[in-house]
């Protein structure tokens, strides 16, 4: 049995390093597990409980709402805006929370990683989807964590899966999340 693992990036931006990352984890997928890069952030409106009514969900966000439901493990990237997670990221997790108290990530393991400029790698933002995502009832693992700081210039000519430090510490994230996501399948 394969773990799916299904991978949100909080950057639209094409060139978005967190992007690249997230194209390394697809790349780097340990044996037994799959991860999807979902596509299509962008497209879903702001969450609004006026058009979350049975019927009239975006269809938008009905595809996310199905990714996250057919997964076994959400892995987020986030790059760091002013202190905090992307309002696209945000937006994931509000419609992923809905309907309160059966949302499409309940009780799945979570992990949030990335990549920012600062010095400290984006550590606020993540932070803060790991709250986030964690109130929204995604089970998060606190102790996998991966905020890789300088990205600007770290990735200015490699991309993260050519970055032998980036690529192992990834696997690390990877194996990790899929053994947690495989206990969860067996439970």
């Amino acid at each position: 049995m394969s773990v799916r693992i299904l991978a949100l990036v909080g950057s639209l931006r094409a060139g978005s390093h967190n992007r690249q990352l997230a194209e390394a984890a697809v790349k780097l997928a340990p044996e037994g597990s799959e991860i999807a890069l979902y596509e299509g952030l962008s497209e879903i409106p702001f969450y609004n409980e006026d058009i979350d009514v049975e019927g009239g969900v975006p269809a938008a966000a009905a595809r996310l709402r199905e990714a996250a439901a057919g997964a076994d493990a959400l892995l987020l990237f986030t790059p760091e805006y002013n202190g905090t997670m992307p309002a696209v990221l945000k937006n994931a997790i509000d419609w992923l929370s809905r309907p309160f108290g059966a949302g499409a990530i309940g009780g799945k393991p979570v992990v949030v990683i990335g990549t920012a400029f600062g010095q400290y790698g984006g550590v606020w933002a993540h932070d803060e989807a790991r709250k986030a995502v964690g109130i929204a009832g995604g089970k998060v693992i606190e102790d996998v964590k991966l905020s890789i700081p300088g990205s600007v210039t770290r990735f200015a000519e490699v991309h993260p899966a050519d970055d032998d430090e980036v690529a192992a510490q990834l696997t690390e994230v990877l194996t990790r999340l899929g053994g947690h996501a495989g206990e969860q399948a067996a439970a």
